[in-house]
Protein backbone atom coordinates (compact mmCIF):
# COMPACT_ATOMS: atom_id res chain seq x y z
CA UNK A 1 0.00 0.00 0.00
CA UNK A 2 1.45 4.01 -0.43
CA UNK A 3 2.43 5.16 2.54
CA UNK A 4 1.55 8.07 4.28
CA UNK A 5 4.78 10.94 4.60
CA UNK A 6 5.58 11.11 8.58
CA UNK A 7 5.14 14.72 10.18
CA UNK A 8 9.15 14.64 10.45
CA UNK A 9 9.34 14.79 6.83
CA UNK A 10 6.04 16.81 5.78
CA UNK A 11 8.21 19.89 4.54
CA UNK A 12 10.96 17.18 2.73
CA UNK A 13 10.09 17.30 -1.15
CA UNK A 14 12.05 13.69 -1.46
CA UNK A 15 10.03 12.19 0.84
CA UNK A 16 6.21 13.82 -0.59
CA UNK A 17 7.72 12.36 -3.78
CA UNK A 18 8.66 8.97 -2.61
CA UNK A 19 4.91 8.81 -0.79
CA UNK A 20 3.34 9.53 -4.31
CA UNK A 21 5.53 7.30 -6.98
CA UNK A 22 8.20 5.41 -4.58
CA UNK A 23 5.95 2.37 -4.61
CA UNK A 24 7.04 -0.55 -7.04
CA UNK A 25 3.94 -1.24 -9.09
CA UNK A 26 3.19 2.71 -9.19
CA UNK A 27 6.84 3.34 -11.02
CA UNK A 28 6.24 0.69 -13.61
CA UNK A 29 2.63 2.00 -14.17
CA UNK A 30 3.96 5.56 -15.37
CA UNK A 31 6.87 3.39 -17.55
CA UNK A 32 4.16 1.74 -19.42
CA UNK A 33 1.86 4.59 -19.45
CA UNK A 34 4.64 6.48 -20.87
CA UNK A 35 5.32 4.00 -23.38
CA UNK A 36 1.60 3.47 -24.70
CA UNK A 37 -0.26 0.99 -22.70
CA UNK A 38 -3.14 3.11 -21.89
CA UNK A 39 -5.73 0.78 -20.79
CA UNK A 40 -6.78 -1.24 -17.77
CA UNK A 41 -6.25 -5.21 -19.53
CA UNK A 42 -2.95 -3.60 -21.41
CA UNK A 43 -1.62 -2.34 -17.99
CA UNK A 44 -2.38 -6.11 -16.31
CA UNK A 45 -1.20 -7.56 -19.37
CA UNK A 46 2.34 -5.71 -19.69
CA UNK A 47 2.87 -5.86 -15.86
CA UNK A 48 1.25 -8.95 -14.87
CA UNK A 49 0.11 -7.67 -11.56
CA UNK A 50 -3.30 -8.72 -9.70
CA UNK A 51 -6.63 -6.87 -10.79
CA UNK A 52 -7.09 -5.51 -7.19
CA UNK A 53 -3.56 -4.14 -6.85
CA UNK A 54 -3.75 -2.65 -10.25
CA UNK A 55 -6.82 -0.95 -9.48
CA UNK A 56 -5.47 0.50 -6.03
CA UNK A 57 -2.41 1.70 -7.90
CA UNK A 58 -4.15 3.34 -10.38
CA UNK A 59 -6.08 4.84 -8.15
CA UNK A 60 -3.77 6.45 -5.96
CA UNK A 61 -2.01 8.49 -9.34
CA UNK A 62 -4.96 9.57 -10.68
CA UNK A 63 -5.58 11.00 -7.00
CA UNK A 64 -2.27 12.68 -7.14
CA UNK A 65 -2.50 13.57 -10.30
CA UNK A 66 0.23 12.23 -11.87
CA UNK A 67 -2.56 9.72 -14.70
CA UNK A 68 -6.14 10.98 -15.62
CA UNK A 69 -8.72 8.89 -16.48
CA UNK A 70 -9.81 9.83 -20.30
CA UNK A 71 -13.24 8.29 -21.74
CA UNK A 72 -12.78 6.11 -24.65
CA UNK A 73 -16.28 4.56 -25.18
CA UNK A 74 -19.46 5.18 -23.98
CA UNK A 75 -22.31 2.27 -22.44
CA UNK A 76 -20.90 1.20 -20.78
CA UNK A 77 -18.29 3.78 -20.03
CA UNK A 78 -14.89 2.63 -20.11
CA UNK A 79 -11.61 4.93 -19.79
CA UNK A 80 -7.74 5.00 -20.14
CA UNK A 81 -4.84 6.80 -18.00
CA UNK A 82 -2.86 8.61 -19.71
CA UNK A 83 -0.08 11.23 -17.94
CA UNK A 84 -1.01 14.40 -16.95
CA UNK A 85 1.57 17.74 -17.13
CA UNK A 86 2.47 16.43 -13.78
CA UNK A 87 3.19 12.81 -14.73
CA UNK A 88 5.72 13.79 -17.27
CA UNK A 89 7.63 15.61 -15.30
CA UNK A 90 8.75 12.58 -13.77
CA UNK A 91 10.31 11.45 -16.75
CA UNK A 92 13.63 12.72 -16.42
CA UNK A 93 12.91 10.26 -13.16
CA UNK A 94 12.56 7.57 -14.54
CA UNK A 95 15.46 7.70 -17.33
CA UNK A 96 17.78 8.63 -14.68
CA UNK A 97 17.14 4.87 -12.71
CA UNK A 98 17.30 3.48 -16.22
CA UNK A 99 20.75 5.06 -16.43
CA UNK A 100 21.88 4.85 -13.02
CA UNK A 101 20.69 0.77 -13.25
CA UNK A 102 22.57 0.32 -16.50
CA UNK A 103 25.76 1.52 -15.55
CA UNK A 104 25.93 0.06 -12.09
CA UNK A 105 23.40 -3.06 -12.09
CA UNK A 106 24.56 -4.14 -15.50
CA UNK A 107 27.60 -2.70 -16.04
CA UNK A 108 30.80 -2.13 -13.97
CA UNK A 109 30.14 2.04 -13.22
CA UNK A 110 32.08 3.18 -16.43
CA UNK A 111 30.82 5.74 -17.85
CA UNK A 112 29.64 5.47 -21.62
CA UNK A 113 28.06 7.06 -24.25
CA UNK A 114 27.74 3.41 -25.84
CA UNK A 115 27.64 -0.05 -25.12
CA UNK A 116 28.70 -3.81 -25.53
CA UNK A 117 26.51 -5.75 -28.00
CA UNK A 118 26.19 -8.09 -25.45
CA UNK A 119 24.97 -6.11 -22.95
CA UNK A 120 21.18 -5.68 -21.19
CA UNK A 121 20.48 -2.85 -22.46
CA UNK A 122 21.54 -3.54 -26.30
CA UNK A 123 19.22 -6.77 -26.22
CA UNK A 124 16.37 -4.33 -24.29
CA UNK A 125 17.41 -1.54 -27.48
CA UNK A 126 16.98 -4.50 -30.14
CA UNK A 127 13.99 -6.08 -28.59
CA UNK A 128 12.19 -2.79 -29.76
CA UNK A 129 12.04 -4.27 -33.61
CA UNK A 130 8.10 -4.63 -34.06
CA UNK A 131 7.22 -2.82 -31.29
CA UNK A 132 4.45 0.19 -31.90
CA UNK A 133 6.07 3.77 -31.22
CA UNK A 134 2.94 5.52 -29.29
CA UNK A 135 1.95 9.33 -30.24
CA UNK A 136 3.60 12.12 -29.23
CA UNK A 137 5.24 15.28 -30.48
CA UNK A 138 8.46 16.38 -30.27
CA UNK A 139 9.59 20.28 -30.76
CA UNK A 140 11.30 20.75 -34.11
CA UNK A 141 14.66 23.12 -34.60
CA UNK A 142 12.81 25.27 -37.35
CA UNK A 143 10.57 26.92 -34.91
CA UNK A 144 9.82 25.06 -31.90
CA UNK A 145 6.70 24.01 -33.04
CA UNK A 146 5.40 20.57 -31.88
CA UNK A 147 6.18 17.14 -34.66
CA UNK A 148 5.53 13.94 -34.21
CA UNK A 149 9.03 11.93 -34.79
CA UNK A 150 7.21 9.77 -37.48
CA UNK A 151 6.95 11.68 -40.76
CA UNK A 152 4.22 11.36 -43.55
CA UNK A 153 6.23 9.15 -45.18
CA UNK A 154 6.77 4.93 -46.35
CA UNK A 155 9.14 4.86 -43.53
CA UNK A 156 11.08 7.31 -40.77
CA UNK A 157 14.86 7.11 -39.94
CA UNK A 158 14.82 8.09 -36.40
CA UNK A 159 18.76 9.10 -35.90
CA UNK A 160 19.23 9.30 -32.26
CA UNK A 161 22.94 11.35 -31.29
CA UNK A 162 24.12 12.60 -27.64
CA UNK A 163 24.91 16.33 -28.62
CA UNK A 164 26.71 18.56 -31.35
CA UNK A 165 29.67 21.41 -29.82
CA UNK A 166 28.18 23.96 -31.84
CA UNK A 167 26.97 26.15 -30.55
CA UNK A 168 27.42 25.00 -27.00
CA UNK A 169 30.63 23.60 -25.70
CA UNK A 170 30.65 20.28 -24.80
CA UNK A 171 31.40 18.84 -21.38
CA UNK A 172 34.97 19.10 -20.09
CA UNK A 173 36.03 15.53 -20.86
CA UNK A 174 33.47 14.45 -23.08
CA UNK A 175 35.83 13.33 -25.77
CA UNK A 176 37.38 10.70 -23.26
CA UNK A 177 33.80 9.07 -23.00
CA UNK A 178 33.30 6.40 -25.00
CA UNK A 179 30.71 6.89 -27.95
CA UNK A 180 30.34 10.38 -27.79
CA UNK A 181 32.63 11.54 -30.75
CA UNK A 182 31.19 11.71 -34.20
CA UNK A 183 27.37 13.71 -33.97
CA UNK A 184 28.88 15.80 -36.28
CA UNK A 185 30.05 13.53 -38.58
CA UNK A 186 26.66 11.76 -38.61
CA UNK A 187 24.54 14.48 -39.09
CA UNK A 188 26.75 15.41 -42.61
CA UNK A 189 26.17 11.61 -43.77
CA UNK A 190 22.34 11.74 -43.43
CA UNK A 191 22.67 15.03 -45.16
CA UNK A 192 24.88 13.71 -47.79
CA UNK A 193 22.82 10.52 -48.03
CA UNK A 194 19.45 12.45 -47.64
CA UNK A 195 18.42 12.30 -51.70
CA UNK A 196 18.59 8.50 -51.52
CA UNK A 197 16.19 8.21 -48.63
CA UNK A 198 13.69 10.44 -49.97
CA UNK A 199 14.15 8.70 -53.36
CA UNK A 200 13.52 5.48 -51.58
CA UNK A 201 10.08 6.82 -50.01
CA UNK A 202 11.46 8.05 -46.59
CA UNK A 203 12.13 10.95 -44.29
CA UNK A 204 15.03 11.07 -42.10
CA UNK A 205 14.94 13.05 -38.51
CA UNK A 206 17.32 13.83 -35.66
CA UNK A 207 16.89 13.67 -32.52
CA UNK A 208 19.09 14.78 -29.19
CA UNK A 209 18.14 16.06 -26.13
CA UNK A 210 19.61 19.59 -26.79
CA UNK A 211 17.23 22.20 -26.78
CA UNK A 212 15.29 23.34 -30.43
CA UNK A 213 17.47 26.42 -30.52
CA UNK A 214 20.63 25.07 -30.44
CA UNK A 215 19.91 22.20 -33.02
CA UNK A 216 18.80 25.27 -34.97
CA UNK A 217 21.87 26.74 -34.68
CA UNK A 218 24.09 23.67 -35.95
CA UNK A 219 21.51 22.92 -38.60
CA UNK A 220 21.48 26.39 -40.18
CA UNK A 221 25.23 25.99 -40.38
CA UNK A 222 25.27 22.54 -41.43
CA UNK A 223 22.49 23.36 -44.09
CA UNK A 224 20.48 20.25 -42.96
CA UNK A 225 17.56 19.51 -44.78
CA UNK A 226 16.15 17.07 -42.32
CA UNK A 227 14.49 18.18 -39.11
CA UNK A 228 16.40 17.67 -35.75
CA UNK A 229 14.08 16.98 -32.78
CA UNK A 230 14.56 17.91 -29.01
CA UNK A 231 14.05 15.39 -26.54
CA UNK A 232 15.27 17.94 -24.19
CA UNK A 233 11.94 16.37 -21.76
CA UNK A 234 12.70 12.87 -22.43
CA UNK A 235 9.42 11.86 -23.88
CA UNK A 236 10.67 9.75 -26.71
CA UNK A 237 13.68 8.01 -24.79
CA UNK A 238 10.62 7.13 -21.98
CA UNK A 239 8.50 5.86 -24.81
CA UNK A 240 11.00 3.56 -26.11
CA UNK A 241 13.02 3.07 -22.94
CA UNK A 242 16.02 4.20 -25.45
CA UNK A 243 19.52 4.22 -23.65
CA UNK A 244 20.75 7.08 -22.09
CA UNK A 245 23.57 8.49 -19.97
CA UNK A 246 24.38 11.50 -18.04
CA UNK A 247 27.16 14.40 -19.07
CA UNK A 248 27.04 17.41 -18.52
CA UNK A 249 24.63 17.31 -15.69
CA UNK A 250 22.42 16.36 -18.48
CA UNK A 251 20.55 13.02 -19.33
CA UNK A 252 21.82 12.08 -23.30
CA UNK A 253 21.28 9.81 -25.63
CA UNK A 254 23.32 7.15 -26.52
CA UNK A 255 23.54 6.65 -30.52
CA UNK A 256 20.87 4.52 -32.40
CA UNK A 257 19.15 4.37 -35.63
CA UNK A 258 15.69 3.49 -35.67
CA UNK A 259 13.71 2.87 -39.03
CA UNK A 260 9.53 3.05 -38.43
CA UNK A 261 7.35 2.44 -41.09
CA UNK A 262 4.19 4.27 -41.54
CA UNK A 263 1.69 2.21 -38.90
CA UNK A 264 4.51 3.45 -36.32
CA UNK A 265 6.35 -0.16 -35.85
CA UNK A 266 9.73 -0.32 -35.45
CA UNK A 267 11.49 -2.22 -37.98
CA UNK A 268 15.10 -1.69 -37.83
CA UNK A 269 17.27 -1.03 -34.69
CA UNK A 270 21.09 -0.44 -34.75
CA UNK A 271 22.56 -0.11 -31.64
CA UNK A 272 25.12 0.07 -30.21
CA UNK A 273 26.03 2.36 -33.52
CA UNK A 274 30.30 1.21 -33.65
CA UNK A 275 30.80 2.23 -37.53
CA UNK A 276 28.46 5.58 -38.05
CA UNK A 277 28.96 5.26 -41.78
CA UNK A 278 27.85 1.78 -42.05
CA UNK A 279 24.68 2.64 -39.91
CA UNK A 280 23.44 5.23 -42.83
CA UNK A 281 24.44 2.70 -45.09
CA UNK A 282 22.53 -0.33 -43.21
CA UNK A 283 19.43 2.08 -42.68
CA UNK A 284 19.33 3.33 -46.60
CA UNK A 285 18.90 -0.92 -47.43
CA UNK A 286 16.25 -0.95 -44.58
CA UNK A 287 14.21 1.68 -46.10
CA UNK A 288 15.09 0.16 -49.93
CA UNK A 289 13.68 -2.83 -48.17
CA UNK A 290 10.61 -1.65 -47.34
CA UNK A 291 9.83 0.42 -50.79
CA UNK A 292 10.44 -2.50 -52.41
Amino acid sequence: MVRSVPERDAACAIAQAAAVVGDWWSLLLIRETARGHHRFDALQEELGISRKVLTERLAHLVAAEVLEKVPYQSGPVRHEYRLTDQGRGLLPVLLSMQDWADRWVFGDGSLSGTADEESEQARRTAALAGERLPRLELPGHRDGAPLDPVADAAATVLFCYPATGRPSPLPEGWGDIPGTVGCTLENRLFREAYDDFRAAGAEVRGVSTQRPDEQRVFAVEEGLPFDLLSDVDLRLAAALRLPVFRAGQALRLKRAVLVVDRDRVVRHVRFPVTDIPEAVREALGVVRALAA
